[in-house]
């Protein structure tokens, strides 16, 4: 029996589209990337030949109009998400949204609310939660393995991007929190399992407002602790975690997006034993999922409860280090 495929469309030709999602999407054995829409003609014919697109449009609402859509990907710059979303719902399309779905915990629910009201699935897209990486070491802390987990330091370092990028612009709510602290922040509190009671955190700011470095303490009801490390400044990228807990100690430096052999290790007194798995694309695994919500009634991995708490957390964050 013939698997059925969901047929996607597109807005925009960002780069994480050309360079990770869309490749991940043609992997996936449920998703057929069928329409996509952008501003330039040169880059969506080139999309439309390296990824095979069936229609291509010259406005993003020309694509929402297109009936044979079932399901759109949004890969446009941060401050644009909240009007596309809401827009993607009215004409009844399910939504898989690029990370922070919104600037504020406030637009985070509008936009939670209109999708419900609509009928539509929305899910932000954390493609490095979907990893079955990412997936056991949550699990192994959430089943005690290293006991009570006392203090998590998560660290997301890349180099500085050139100057046009939209990561480097206040305008479409750039900056290293917004960019790297949204994994760090997310990956604290799925391994906790609860939000932070107190946040305290500094950063740099460049010239232009947009922050290249910030640093975040939290603590939480539990007891539990956390350091997030965040930097678009750097000349070499780096990304880790570490949980220490009461009876021993995991350690993990596979990169948020892993593809292919990784390894984490857990430490106990004076044994370590080190996990060795293979992960597929993240992307791929992403876009599976959310086709088997839309097909087979699958619950979202990424919740919009979690992507809720996920935002009124970093509203405090960004408030704690003077993002304004």
């Amino acid at each position: 029996m013939k698997k059925r495929k969901i047929k996607w469309g597109v807005l925009g030709t960002a780069t994480i589209a050309n360079n990770h999602t869309l490749p991940g999407m043609l992997e996936a054995d449920n998703c057929q990337l069928y329409a996509i829409a952008g501003r330039n003609p040169e880059k969506i014919l080139a999309f439309q030949n390296k990824f095979g697109f069936e229609k291509t449009y010259d406005s993003y609402d020309m694509l929402l109009d297109d009936v044979e859509v079932e399901a759109i990907y949004i890969p446009l710059p941060n401050d644009l998400h909240r009007e596309w979303v809401l827009k993607a719902a009215k004409k009844k399309k399910h939504i898989l949204c690029e990370k922070p779905l919104a600037g504020k915990a406030e637009e985070v629910e509008e936009m939670v609310e209109v999708c419900k009201k609509e009928n539509v699935l929305l899910m932000e897209a954390f493609a490095y939660l979907q990893s079955n990486a990412t997936r056991e070491t949550i699990e192994a802390v959430r089943s005690g393995v290293i006991g009570k987990p006392i203090l998590i330091e998560s660290s997301f370092v890349v180099k500085k991007w050139e100057k046009e990028n939209i990561r480097m612009r206040k305008e479409t709510l750039g900056g290293t929190t917004y960019d790297q602290g949204c994994y760090n922040l997310s990956l604290i509190m799925q391994l906790l399992d609860e939000e932070p009671e107190d946040v305290r955190g500094i950063a740099d700011f460049m010239d232009n407002g947009v922050d290249d470095y910030s640093s975040v303490y939290l603590k939480f009801p539990s007891g539990a602790r956390a350091v997030m490390t965040s930097a678009m400044c750097s000349g070499q990228r780096g990304d880790y975690y570490v949980i220490y807990g009461s009876e021993g100690t995991l350690e993990s430096h596979i990169p948020f997006n892993a593809n292919g052999p990784v390894t984490y290790e857990i430490k106990k007194e004076n044994k370590k034993e080190v996990h060795q798995l293979n992960v597929a694309s993240n992307y791929k695994l992403e876009a599976e999922q959310f086709g088997r919500c839309i097909i087979d009634g699958e619950e979202p991995l990424v919740s919009n409860e979690f992507s809720i708490k996920l935002a009124k957390a970093m509203d405090r964050v960004l408030i704690s280090i003077g993002y304004d």
